[in-house]
């Protein structure tokens, strides 16, 4: 049924939905350093490189070289009165038998942020922790 408008010509509308009206109006977003999200075998990585990489870590697990592999692992930095200042997240963390140490792993395409360099000292400062930077 055509609608009138204050002209008194009569109009047509078209109905769409909320959720509609907003996909077709919304572009996609650009990821800040031009990365592309990536899923393999129902795992989501930040970037193609980040995705190479921990595919790599999953292989040498498997071959008993790493063992303990998790990615995404939270590190919570606590202050001095036990308030949690900040969490530091790493790509990938694992035991490395071939070493006989604890590493952690963030891939890296673009060059370090401030955030990330703060981070990566207050790793080493309060839990002794060198964060290893893999390009």
């Amino acid at each position: 049924m055509p609608t009138i408008n204050a002209a008194g010509q009569a109009i047509r509308i078209d109905r769409v939905s909320a959720v509609e009206y907003r996909a077709g109006l919304r572009e996609p977003k650009k990821r800040k350093y031009r990365n592309e999200p990536v899923v393999i075998d129902g795992r989501r990585y930040d970037s193609k490189r980040e995705a190479a990489y921990c595919e790599n870590l999953i292989l040498l697990e498997k071959a008993g070289k790493i063992g303990g592999l998790e990615f995404q692992k939270r590190f919570p930095l606590l202050g001095p009165k036990g308030e949690v200042i900040c969490t530091y997240i790493a790509d990938a963390a694992f035991w490395d038998h071939e070493q006989d140490r604890f590493r952690v792993i963030d891939v890296k395409g673009a060059p370090p942020t401030r955030e990330f360099i703060l981070k990566k000292k207050l790793m080493l400062a309060f839990k002794g922790i060198d964060v290893e930077v893999v390009r």
